[in-house]
């Protein structure tokens, strides 16, 4: 059974939304301005999912009352044959109506913060970090999110010991939180000459950006660090202390971020992160109270699971949550990913129904 109350009591509140989002003084808070539009938009498909079910409705008490009240042999069967979609149809929008009804995540429409660091493997590892941070900005191309690099630690081969980089968009976060996890790769590594498969790790872990009201942090509870860079980077490198590292002294967080010659640049890049990590923290500890009353099968929480195989000699990239495999890993690498995104996505929305 649908909850009728509820639906309908949505429709009150969409009606009053209605007249609210037209109120132009509503737009000098964006921030706010844009949470009421965003739930205006999640009342409206609700709405009209709702009364293309009760127009559906209608639709089959019709054909019902022609069925019985009809003589004309052809007239019955079609009208038993329009019976039958009108049902198929009812059920199709239960199940859409059933989905719409599960509360969204408010992170979802938050801008996303990726971490991707080299695992075991060494330089091989590092070369794969190199290989998603590509996958990712591709992906985010085609959705048209910006980037914005936050810090990146380069090797020797061309590769990264880890790449920090936000993605800034609509639903940036919604569609690349099922990334967190470990990402195995089975390949020829280029600096093995004997010509053997090698598997190596990468850990990605996918933050929401945390807005000021998200997280409160205490000065008292931070440690910063200043120090001289290392690596490439210019002149400015090894000759001014640009360099920050910050402390979360509570929980032990540590940001470091040395990519720009201004000290206060850096500072800002790394508590920005701070700050998603510590509302990350906090999602964690309430994922892993949920998942103590039930095992789940797309997780978003664990970073320590194995989530996907990429083997380059089949071609083939595995995800192991969902069982989908794909045997057109180039075209993944090159940021085609959408199909296996949304397949998690509606894995994690099914799990939610049923729950």
């Amino acid at each position: 059974m649908l909850p009728t109350d509820k639906l309908e009591s949505f429709r009150e509140e969409f009606l009053q939304l209605q007249q609210k989002v037209s109120d132009a003084s509503l737009m000098s808070n964006a921030r706010e301005y844009k949470k009421l539009m965003r739930h205006y938009k999640e009342l409206s498909e609700t709405v009209s999912c709702w009364d293309s079910y009760l127009d559906i409705q209608k639709q089959i008490q019709e054909a019902k009352e022609l069925q019985e009240n009809e003589s004309d042999p052809e007239m019955v069967a079609m009208a038993k044959e329009e019976l039958d979609t009108l049902t198929e149809a009812l059920e199709k929008t239960e199940l859409q109506l059933r989905d719409l009804l599960i509360p969204n995540d408010p992170n979802d429409e938050k801008n996303a913060i990726i971490e991707i660091r080299a695992g075991t493997g060494g330089e091989e590892a590092a070369l794969f970090v190199a290989d998603l941070y590509r996958m990712f900005s591709y992906y985010a191309e085609q959705k048209g999110w910006q980037k914005q690099i936050l810090h990146m630690n380069e090797t020797g081969l061309g590769g990264y010991k880890e790449v920090v980089m936000q993605l800034n968009g609509e639903d940036a976060y919604g569609l690349m939180r099922f990334e967190s996890g470990v990402h195995r790769v089975q390949r020829v590594p280029v600096t093995e000459s004997s010509g053997r498969i090698h598997t190596s790790a990468v850990t990605v872990a996918v933050l929401p950006e945390a807005d000021d009201i998200d997280i409160d942090i205490s000065d008292n509870d931070l440690r910063i660090d200043v120090y001289r860079s290392s690596g490439n980077g210019g002149q400015s490198v090894n000759t001014t202390d640009s360099a920050v590292r910050i402390t979360h002294v509570p929980t032990g967080l540590v940001v470091t971020c040395q990519d720009e010659k201004s000290q206060i640049k850096n500072k800002n890049k790394a508590m920005k992160v701070m700050r998603s990590k510590l509302l990350d923290l906090e999602i964690s500890k309430q994922e892993q109270e949920i998942a103590s009353a039930r095992k789940a099968q797309v997780s978003t929480g664990d970073r320590s699971a194995k989530i996907r195989t990429y083997n380059f000699p089949q071609s083939r990239v595995t995800d192991h949550r969902i069982n989908l495999t794909s045997y057109n890993l180039d075209s993944f690498l090159a940021g085609n990913i959408d199909e296996f995104v949304q397949s998690l996505r509606m894995a994690w929305r099914n799990e939610k129904v049923n729950e």
